[in-house]
């Protein structure tokens, strides 16, 4: 029976904390926490059979096994990355898949999409959405699960940034603020003032099931200093694409993320009747998996989205 080569992500793992002789300064190099290291070490030592590392209180020590192993590791490390390296002398080409969340790929990623194609023609992008994408309370097992079920080069995920062994950069952070239908401003109860609400329904966002992790109605009202109007009333959804469309068809006043309405507010067909907003405990980050992390259209797209991420905010300041 041939022996079972553990994952290339652990392999890395292993030979950057047996090259600091710290799994603190390999998170760091890797860009994933020393709690994955750890992990990914075990899984090595696990499959082989052999303790890599002795464990003291403030340092860690290669055993045998561990020194006979690295040279030809690092070899073939080597070996690997010069194949890449070449191929990504030839620039960025071929298929790239991309999954998101629904609302982001519909109301930010798509309309910005034409100055990738028009930026790296030769790079034949996939696109797709899965919910699978939005963090669950427990984000060890929801980013663990992420893997395999979805086929993917690159995901953008909606959560905490927590991804044990994959790489990621944070794109945006969204504050959510209240959102309408130009109609809203006028008739007998205009929005002028946060306590004109009580004469208007709610439009509530419930993609994220725990309360905690997404900002309410409750908690706006809250800082508005109106803490006792009815938030009960209004409809519920579970997509923010339905959210906005429930808006912008004059339903009521959404709270909505900031950075997925701003089309809709500067094209007028919702406004913001007030500045006040709410911060997200969650972001929208671009993640991949650190073994594929060097494919050349795989580094364009995070390249070029973190890019547009970075003027989106900067312009969002300047008009606040």
């Amino acid at each position: 029976m041939k022996p079972r080569i553990p994952p290339l992500h652990a392999l890395r793992a292993f030979e950057a904390a047996a090259r600091h002789l710290s799994f603190k300064r390999a998170a760091s190099e890797l860009h994933v926490t020393p709690g994955a290291i750890s992990q990914q070490i075990k899984l090595v030592e696990a499959q082989l059979g052999v303790e890599l590392f002795v464990r003291r209180t403030r340092a860690v020590a290669l055993t045998d096994q561990a020194r006979a192993m690295l040279p030809p590791l690092r070899q073939a490390l080597g070996q690997l990355a010069a194949a890449v390296e070449a191929t990504a002398h030839a620039g960025p080409s071929g298929r790239l898949s991309v999954c998101t969340p629904p609302s982001f790929a519909a109301r930010w990623l798509v309309p910005r999409l034409p100055a990738f194609t028009e930026a790296y023609p030769e790079v034949d992008l996939h696109l797709s959405t899965s919910l699978q994408t939005i963090d669950k309370r427990n984000v060890t097992e929801q980013a663990e699960a992420a893997q395999p079920s979805l086929d993917a080069d690159i995901l953008v995920r909606f959560g905490r940034g927590e991804y044990p062994g994959w790489i990621s950069d944070r794109l945006l952070t969204p504050s959510y603020v209240p959102v309408c239908a130009p109609s809203r401003l006028e008739g007998a109860h205009p929005l002028k003032q946060a306590a004109d609400l009580q004469w208007h329904p709610l439009i509530h966002d419930d993609t994220l099931p725990d309360l905690e992790d997404r900002p309410t109605w409750l908690q706006w009202l809250a800082l508005a200093g109106v803490p006792d109007l009815p938030t009960r009333r209004g409809p519920h959804f579970d997509d923010p694409g339905l959210v906005v469309a429930s808006a912008m068809a004059g339903h009521g006043v959404a709270l909505a993320a900031r950075p997925l309405v701003s089309a809709e507010v500067a094209a007028g067909r919702l406004c913001m009747p007030f500045a006040l907003a709410i911060p997200s405990r969650f972001a929208y980050f671009v993640c991949q998996p650190a073994a594929t992390a060097a494919r050349p259209a795989a580094v364009a797209f995070r390249r070029w989205i973190v890019a547009t991420a970075d003027r989106d905010h900067l312009a969002e300041q300047a008009g606040s």
